[in-house]
């Protein structure tokens, strides 16, 4: 599309938007508009193969993005030197460290909350996609299937529980199983192997729960399921273990460049001077990219709300399950229009376009996660629930588990992602700041793709710094396996005998629901990178996870928090800097 014509189609929008083109070669769009979905609408239609990508920055009136800041600063990272910077503690950014700890490189990572994982890594279901829904020319293909067959040697080297038990599309009528075996076609053309069309009778020794309405559907053998948050801290761990760094409660504010490259880059914790720059910033990537002068995209912040089932409920999903995005009720399939093929071939484009929807997955701890929806958001910080939205999911998941109840759902969730308006992910070399390597757009199938997308950035930083004159070489040292703690729920009596024999304190439970004891607390908080919030101890090894969500196990978590570290105990926060949970003392 020329920019006269795409002007024009702007203009019907909202006259008071703008378009242009940047020096990168990519859409810019300007102007003030009332509305922020005429904000989504614009950049979605801009979306243009011949350019490099989309720069959103239409203003809506009366909003401004406030962005949630640690209150730290001080200098202890000022005039710190170092081979690579990793802008983001989610899981991409964690996978590169990991990498680069590979060689014998000085790599540290900044983060702006008190943990990794702060965002979307921490707040989705941690499925391991098998790809079929994304574009055979597409990125997050590319990747998808390639972390895929990464997961099972890296969950065995991260000790992080990993299950392969496979996702299930459910049919409800023959047409829907030929419309899946056309999907399964196109699978093995993308290269996804594990695809199998199934009867009921088949589908029902891979998953007991299936819908009394379904005939048949595809199981996807390759899918899986994993703890995002726990996989992240640990490839960090891993990467600390072998010599990188981590710096928590950092946020990059600023950057000088020279000569096309960054020089400098200002946070909060003082100035950091790298030799090349990873940005895998998440919701804000494109913020970081604008000061990199390196930006062709534009982040539409879209968020989804998940449910937590108690573990009673566990038994209802053995793998991912969910029915056929264009399963209809008969009553839609009356009113279908003259043409339903047409209809039919717009919705498995549709797939290419957006985040996979709601389904039910069994979880690697026992729980079953319902969800999530799909929704555009203004606010990159909003993680609000509504009871509106989790009714919902609720109501369309009891079609595909009928036993599913809302008493069964013990907690729930919002996350946002970071999808940009070509639904692609962006992972590169800058374009005219080349030492900056961008991981951009990482929604679903993020959690799969990380490790994949790690691999790359490293090679291309690796190429690069050697192209500077700089001698890479590998970390001779480095091991791939984390050091991992012990697991009381994982062991036998006999193993728990010896270990409390050991150390008493694994003998003190602490979360009765989830079988926490005192001695993996203090693990938790003393490992490679220390975690000072309940919160945060909460994520990693799950106390009050649980049916009582930390009605019995928070007061003590706090108290082992302020024994280990010498916090005070009313300083003890949930999460962030501002969320207390106790103001002074009564008694």
């Amino acid at each position: 599309m020329k920019l006269n014509k795409l002007q024009k189609e702007l203009n019907k929008i909202d006259p008071a938007i703008n378009v242009s083109v940047n020096e990168l070669n990519a859409i810019v769009l300007t102007g003030t508009v009332d509305d922020y979905s005429k904000v989504v609408k614009a950049g979605s239609i801009s979306v243009n193969k011949d350019y490099s990508g989309v720069v959103n920055d239409i203003k809506v009136k009366g909003f401004t993005q406030k962005i949630v800041t640690p209150s730290v600063k001080d200098s202890s990272l000022d005039g710190e030197k170092v081979d690579v910077l990793v802008i983001g503690g989610g899981i991409v950014g964690a996978a590169c460290l990991r990498e680069l700890s590979r060689l014998n490189l000085r790599s540290l990572l900044v983060e702006r909350g008190p943990d990794l994982a702060n965002g979307q890594s921490s707040k989705n279901g941690g499925v391991i996609h098998v790809g079929l829904n994304f574009s055979s020319s597409s990125q997050k293909l590319k990747y998808c299937v390639k972390g895929n067959e990464m997961y099972k040697q890296l969950s065995e080297d991260m000790h992080v529980a990993y299950e392969n038990e496979g996702q299930v599309t459910f049919a409800r009528a023959k047409w829907e199983m030929l419309i899946l075996k056309l999907f399964k076609k196109q699978g093995k053309k993308k290269g996804i192997g594990g695809l199998e069309i199934m009867s009921r009778e088949e589908l029902l020794k891979k998953e007991p729960s299936v819908p009394d309405w379904s005939c048949g559907g595809l199981f996807m053998g390759t899918g899986g399921i994993t703890c995002p948050h726990r996989m992240t801290i640990a490839m960090a761990e891993n990467a600390v273990e072998n010599g990188a760094e981590v710096s928590l409660n950092t946020i990059v504010l600023d950057m000088v460049l020279e000569n096309d490259r960054i020089i400098k880059v200002i946070t909060n914790r003082g100035t950091i001077y790298p030799k090349a720059v990873i940005n895998a910033a998440g919701i804000y990537v494109d913020y970081i990219a604008d000061m990199a002068k390196d930006r062709t995209f534009t982040v539409h912040p879209r968020v989804g709300t998940d449910l937590i089932t108690d573990k009673k409920a566990g038994y209802m999903a053995k793998s991912s399950m969910g029915k056929t995005p264009f399963t209809l009720s008969p009553s839609q399939i009356n009113a279908l229009p003259d043409k339903p093929f047409a209809f039919i071939k717009a919705t498995i484009k549709n797939l290419h376009s957006h985040s996979k929807g709601v389904g039910l997955i069994h979880s690697v701890d026992g729980n079953m996660l319902v969800g999530p929806n799909a929704d555009e958001v203004m606010d990159r910080e909003d993680t609000s629930t509504n009871r509106e939205v989790v009714n919902h999911i609720i109501d369309v998941q009891r079609e595909v588990q009928p036993n599913f109840k809302a008493s069964d759902v013990i907690a729930y969730f919002t996350g946002v992602r970071a999808p940009i308006y070509e639904e692609d992910f962006v992972i590169r070399q800058g374009i005219k700041t080349k030492n900056i390597f961008e991981c951009a757009g990482v929604q679903s199938p993020g959690i799969t793709a990380a490790p994949a997308i790690a691999v790359d950035i490293r090679d291309w930083v690796k190429e690069y710094l050697i192209s500077t004159g700089i001698n890479v070489e590998d970390n001779k040292s480095f091991d791939p396996v984390r050091k991992a703690k012990p697991v009381l729920s994982e062991l036998t009596l006999e193993e728990r005998d010896r270990l409390i024999k050991e150390n008493p304190a694994y003998g003190e439970i602490v979360c009765r629901c989830e079988e926490i004891s005192k001695g993996e607390i203090i693990d938790c908080i003393n490992s490679p990178i220390p975690v000072r919030t309940v919160d945060g101890i909460k994520r990693r090894i799950r106390p009050g996870m649980g049916r009582c969500q930390g009605g019995f196990c928070m007061p003590n978590v706090m108290k082992i928090i302020s024994e280990e570290t010498g916090i005070p105990f009313e300083n003890v926060k949930k999460s962030t800097d501002d969320a207390f949970i106790a103001f002074s003392k009564t008694k």
